[in-house]
């Protein structure tokens, strides 16, 4: 089984970053976000550009806690002192102990500045040492080259494309899927990630 307390609040920092649960007070955090960056969310199954959707967006990651199924987190950036953006895991599978990692996105500001594997480093090590994960999946529109790479880059590796597999906002997509397994992550991910760690 996986090793999570829905009812808990767990915190997920180093030198750089702070994870801390999602809760709906963060709807007035992100805003800004919401309002002034809409392309954030393009590849995006459940957008949150614009205030409504912003809230239907959180409101579904506390649902989604709510029954187990997710763990939300909103991410603060120590370097500027700033909220950031937010990320989840989801799909947790209890008694396969599997779990996908996803819905992540960060203000452009802080893009491409070692935040985004602070975060991946935090998360992996959880899911693998706390949580007792056996597999971690990742997932996206496969022609969002950016989100692509970036998955690789912290030790992904790619299993595959399913073809036309969901709806999305402008139709339908096909997703790549992406993974990282328990074994991998001790014998060389970790410390292959964590070389790779700006603070």
């Amino acid at each position: 089984m996986i090793h999570l307390d829905f009812e808990k609040d767990y915190i997920l920092e180093n030198d750089r970053v702070r994870l801390r649960p999602l809760v709906l007070d963060d709807i007035e955090i992100l805003t800004n976000f919401s309002i002034n960056e809409p392309e954030l969310w393009k590849y995006s199954l459940l957008p949150a550009n614009g205030i409504e959707n912003l809230q239907i967006y959180i409101k579904a990651a506390l649902e989604a806690r709510a029954s187990k199924t997710a763990y939300p987190f909103i991410v603060f950036d120590k370097a500027t002192r700033q909220y950031a953006g937010s990320t989840r895991f989801y799909d947790i599978q209890q008694h396969h102990q599997t779990t996908q990692l996803g819905f992540t996105w960060y203000g452009k500001k802080f893009q491409g500045a070692g935040l985004n594997k602070n975060c991946k480093f935090l998360l992996l090590q959880f899911a693998f040492e706390e949580m007792k994960a056996f597999r971690v999946e990742f997932r996206a529109d496969n022609t969002n080259k950016r989100s692509i790479a970036a998955m690789k880059s912290i030790g992904c590796k790619e299993e595959g494309v399913l073809r036309d597999n969901c709806a999305s906002p402008t139709g339908r997509r096909d997703s790549i899927v992406l993974s990282i397994l328990k074994d991998e992550w001790f014998e060389y991910v970790k410390t292959e990630l964590m070389n790779k760690i700006v603070i």
